[in-house]
Order: structure tokens, then sequence, then C-alpha cells
């Protein structure tokens, strides 16, 4: 695993500093900002944006991420436990790997005192808890005082993440860094749809690879030059695009960034990069972001959006 991790990051990294050494690709501008109904919108989605990334469920407020082996163990925050959390009671029970259903996995928690714990706000009594994951429709929140945890499925891996309102990184968070308002490159896309069923290969940072649902391809023209990106989601409801350009490594974040859709209607979509955002990877260690495809990988500067964050000027990346 961690041979293929490797590769997959050394891969990455050569697929952006090549795009990047790529002089010849065009290089876009952005235009003026122009009417106040744009300026307006543009405003309240980052401000909804980082009041997301403030919150106590954001992913700022993360302080731990943790594998969960077969077998029962002891976890809190006592050095002791098996399973040591960075913030909470010394040992809030014991935990054991249980098969939620066929397509689901949930850890069982054995609490043996009255400990102050509540689960999916309930106060727990002394016994045994279960806790479903992120691929149940109902994922459980665990709180305690300090903190709370949650359950995260990835691959054959099961993990508790753990978060808390006082995690270094949501105290010191200062706000987002952003590119100016790029009014050009809020566009018309055409959604030309796959076969039904059709999946493409994600990778993430853990080097697992995951079959996606890939229900179409989105295209578009800038500046007159035509592009495309395979998306995810359901045309329907939304569209998620994981995707690279020219500007990772130095004005924007590495691995790339993400921008989000709405529904499909007629054939069109509206695609807006000035709302591309940066992954959770680049705010915390402890996410499992998903990769861009080879296919979403533009051979031009796409400053709009979130810019790298932590920095107000282009640094290389780090």
């Amino acid at each position: 695993m961690a041979d293929r991790l490797l590769s997959t990051i050394a891969l990455i990294s050569a697929l952006i500093a090549s795009a990047a050494a790529n002089s010849s690709a065009p290089e876009l501008k952005p235009a003026a900002l122009t009417t106040p109904e744009f300026a307006a919108e543009l405003a309240e989605f980052r401000a909804q944006r980082e009041l997301g990334l403030r919150s106590p469920d954001g992913w700022l407020a993360l302080v731990g991420l943790h594998w969960i082996e077969p077998g029962r163990h002891r976890i809190g925050s006592d050095a002791d436990a098996n399973v040591t959390l960075a913030v909470g009671p010394a040992i809030l029970g014991e935990i054991e790997r249980v098969a939620a259903d066929s397509e689901s996995h949930a850890l069982s928690l054995h609490v043996p005192t009255q400990a102050g714990l509540k689960l999916d706000g309930i106060e727990l009594k002394p016994g045994s808890h279960r806790l479903l994951s992120d691929r149940s429709e109902t994922p459980s929140r665990l709180e305690f005082a300090g903190g709370s945890l949650s359950l995260i499925e990835r691959g054959d891996r099961i993990g508790l993440r753990v978060r808390s309102d006082t995690a270094p990184a949501l105290i010191s968070f200062k706000g987002l860094n952003w590119f100016e308002p790029a009014p050009a490159l809020q566009l018309e896309a055409r959604f030309e749809p796959h076969p039904p069923g059709q999946t493409l290969p994600i990778v993430n940072v853990l080097g697992q690879v995951d079959d996606t649902p890939n229900p179409g391809r989105l295209e578009f023209k800038i500046d007159g030059t035509a592009y495309s990106l395979e998306a995810l989601g359901d045309p329907a409801d939304a569209l998620f695009l994981i995707f690279a350009d020219r500007s990772n490594g130095r004005e924007s974040y590495g691995a790339g960034r993400f921008l989000y859709t709405g529904p499909v209607v007629d054939g069109r979509v509206r695609l807006d990069f000035n709302r591309a955002i940066n992954p959770p990877c680049a705010y915390t260690d402890y996410s499992t972001c998903p990769l861009p495809p080879p296919e979403n990988r533009l051979p031009v500067f796409i400053r709009a959006g979130e810019a790298r964050f932590g920095h107000n000027t282009p640094k290389a990346a780090s």
C-alpha cells in the first residue's frame, strides 16, 4: 500500500510539474467584474464557504484520523489506550469492527459506565451501542467533553475522524485566499451523457482506487478553445468535478480543486470556476481526498475560485 501511494503521489507531482513547464499552453486572464448581481452572488458563496470551514463540524476542526484494525480496542485520550484520541475522556469505552449490512461496516462501542457521551444527540447509558459509517444513510456522531467523532469507510478500511472546537487549525484560521473575480470563467457547458452504468477510476491520497459513477462529460469553451471535464454525481441534482490546471502548486493547491454545479437542464449546465474550492487535504492531514483523473487536467491557468491556502502571493509548492 505504501509503495502504491508513493507511486501515485510521484505520478501526480510529475504531471503537475510537466504542465507548469509547458510554456506554450494558453493563459487565461480574468475579466473585469461587470455586474452587481455577479458580485453579490460570489460574495455570498465565499462567505458560506468560510463559514463552513469555521464550523465545529468543518475540516479545520479535525484533530485526528484513526484507522481501526480488527479486534477489540480501548479508546480514549489516555496514553495507555489502544486508540489514543487528542481530546475527550481518558477512556470512552471499547470498540470493535462489526458488519452493519452487506454494503457497509460499523463499530460496536461498549460503554462501561455513565461517561457523559451522546450518540446522535441522545445520552448513552452503559452497554453496547452501534456506530454507523458514512456509507450509511444515517451516519453516527458521538459527542463527548472536548469533541466528537464519526466513522468513515474507505475501501476496506474503517476509521474514526475526531473533531474539536479547540483544534489548532480552527483557532488559527484567518480566512481563505481567493483569485480576483473572473466573470469570463462563468460558462455554459454542454452535458454529453455516457452509457448507463459507466464508471471512472478515482484515486485518493491513500492510493486506493474507487470506480465512481461517471454519468457524462461536460464540454465547454474558454477563449474559443474547446475543453472537457469528466463529471461525477447525478445530472438531475448536481455534478461534481475534480480537476487540475496550470495554476496548481504555485497559485492554487498542488493536487487540484473541486467544483460543484447545479442540475443539468436540457443538456446544459452552468460551470462557474469562480466557485472552485480546495479539497480538504489543503487544510488538514486527516482527510482522504480524491485526486483529479488524467482526463480532467486542463492545460490552461484557471485563475478563479479558491487560491492556495496560507499564501497571498504565488509560491512554489511545498
